[in-house]
């Protein structure tokens, strides 16, 4: 996987995925944890927490975008393709249940909205899934100087680099 915005080396997209889908994961446990009797406020912490992830799904989304222009036609393009997609449809659903809670009083989380969550959950599981295949796929293509080498021809402080295409 050949990526245009990377930090040391690594593409910076797979960074950016692990956050969202960690909220996501938070929101679940919140709504769970309200849903099951907890106090009333825990609904409202999940409904934020979904929203602050689905800004981070939207910054990863762009990134995404970004790292799809330049790969060419064949397998990863299609799995970067599905990754994407994937992970778009694990946001629009948390968005879905966000835009329905937006009108409830302290926000709180009802038993079908966390039906819709954890489907969510598992939609990115797939993606997390097809992201596992992209690094195995990036990190073939890869070799990772060792010793010395590591240090050959890297300007001091430089640890983010934008690559332009290829011709």
């Amino acid at each position: 996987m050949e990526s245009r915005l990377r930090v040391q080396g690594h593409p910076i997209q797979p960074m950016l995925v692990t956050f969202p889908l960690g909220l996501f994961v938070s929101a679940v446990v919140f709504d769970l944890a309200d849903v099951a009797g907890g106090p009333a406020f825990l609904g409202e912490v999940g409904y934020w927490t979904a929203v602050a992830a689905l800004v981070a799904a939207a910054l990863a989304g762009v990134a995404g975008m970004v790292d799809l222009w330049d790969v060419r036609a064949g397998r990863t393009r299609r799995t970067m393709l599905t990754f994407n997609l994937v992970n778009a449809g694990m946001a629009a659903l948390f968005l879905l249940a966000c835009l329905i809670r937006a009108d409830v009083p302290q926000r709180g989380a009802s038993g079908v909205l966390l039906g819709v969550e954890l489907v969510a959950l598992v939609v990115g599981a797939v993606g997390v899934r097809l992201g596992a295949r992209l690094m195995r796929q990036f990190e073939r293509g890869r070799r990772e100087p060792s010793g010395f080498e590591a240090l050959d021809g890297v300007p001091a402080g430089s640890t983010v680099e934008i690559i332009r295409p290829r011709a």
